[in-house]
């Protein structure tokens, strides 16, 4: 992997916000709401089983048949995809001349611990679903990643695919005998039940390898800087990956509709793999568009483009910002309504919820204010230092 060509870099430190990209951010503000939406399922009748449906009238059918086959397993791997795109960015400007890759990698590696605290106290506070500490596991893990050779990237990356493909066919398997949220009578039991899920952690931490590994690879490609000398490349994957990721949910939509039933346990689980399988192509081709997006919007940028890359900027902090509603709306002792809206009703109540953390997060980036999670995590990766005030990359 080349670093010919950057900044020299003598003391760890963020990205100043003049260097930042468009398209990486922009991706980040679009991946929110696909990412709420995804959560929204919480709180319709569908739950955590995908195939399950949740009733209702033909909107809600409709709304729910679009969300299996754009959305459900679609917006993580588009959130992996960039997690790995920015250690590249991290890694390149550590180890560009008067760098140090081992530092590089020491950088990589703390953030991953951090993350993996961030996203413990998210699961035991908010949200079971966390996926922060998943990234941090990956970061700790394969903080080396980064530099493989590409033989050694894809080999893995298979590995992984296949790993994780077995592990979401499973998990789904399983909610369908026990597809009930994590949530107890009161605010104590169900601190305790998402506690309980950490066990998982680690698998999560393989399971997210496969979009973060592609991800590494298009940062290599610096396929989100230079838009348009890989335009061809980049309709190709969403000619290619939109179709692939939607034909591939069928089998799991057309379920999650009541169209179709697998008439055995084998044909089920092997909705569930195509299903898990092809959710990255559909992560490649939303960057992809993006990216495609963004390279003709540049400099003319509106209001509305300017709001999203303000909340993409702060994507940790509004991505966790979320989760107050999902725990408000879903816990017994308060709302309690996990299960009982219609899927077009939790899909709006998730648009309503993305769209105030847009409006809060422009309103933050007029003042000049960073999001406090990437704040903290800056401080707690980099140490105190003059670049602190500066902005970064999530």
């Amino acid at each position: 992997m080349s670093h010919s060509g950057q900044p020299a870099v003598g003391w760890a430190s963020p990205t100043p916000g003049s260097e930042r990209l468009l398209a990486p951010d922009l991706a980040r503000g679009v991946m929110l709401l696909l990412i709420a939406l995804a959560h929204s399922r919480m709180l319709h009748a569908g739950g955590n089983l995908l195939t399950r449906p949740a009733g209702g009238g033909w909107v809600d059918v409709g709304v729910q048949w679009l969300l299996t086959s754009f959305v459900d397993g679609r917006a993580a791997p588009l959130f992996g995809l960039l997690f790995g795109y920015g250690l590249v960015q991290m890694t390149r400007r550590q180890t560009g001349p008067g760098g140090d890759p081992a530092n590089a990698r020491r950088l990589l590696r703390r953030r991953g611990l951090w993350l993996i605290v961030f996203g413990v106290a998210h699961v035991v506070l908010l949200y079971s679903g966390d996926v922060i500490g998943s990234y941090g596991v990956f970061a700790l893990l394969f903080a080396a990643a980064v530099t493989w050779s590409n033989r050694r990237l894809w080999w893995v990356f298979g590995v992984t695919l296949a790993f994780g493909v077995a592990a979401a066919t499973a998990l789904q398997l399983l909610a369908a005998a026990e597809a009930s949220l994590a949530v107890g009578p009161t605010l104590l039991d169900s601190a305790a039940l998402r506690a309980s899920a950490l066990i998982v952690l680690p698998i999560a931490g393989l399971s997210v390898a496969p979009a973060i590994l592609i991800g590494i690879w298009a940062g290599r490609m610096r396929l989100l800087e230079q838009p348009a000398r890989y335009r061809s490349v980049l309709i190709r994957v969403v000619l290619i990956g939109f179709p692939v990721g939607i034909v591939g949910a069928q089998p799991v939509a057309l379920q999650a509709v009541g169209l179709w039933s697998p008439d055995s346990v084998g044909a089920g689980a092997l909705a569930e793999a195509v299903f898990a399988a092809t959710g990255i192509a559909g992560g490649l081709a939303y960057m992809a568009a993006i990216a495609l997006v963004a390279d003709r919007l540049d400099q003319r940028r509106g209001p509305v483009t300017n709001a999203l890359v303000a909340c993409g900027r702060r994507s940790m902090t509004f991505y966790i910002a979320q989760s107050p509603v999902w725990f408000v709306a879903t816990e017994p002792s308060l709302l309690d309504l996990g299960g009982r809206l219609g899927a077009a009703t939790a899909a709006a109540v998730a648009l309503g919820t993305w769209v105030v953390t847009v409006i809060i997060a422009a309103a933050l980036e007029r003042w000049g204010r960073r999001g406090p999670a990437e704040a903290l995590l800056r401080r707690l990766t980099y140490g105190a230092g003059p670049s602190t005030t500066r902005p970064a990359a999530a």
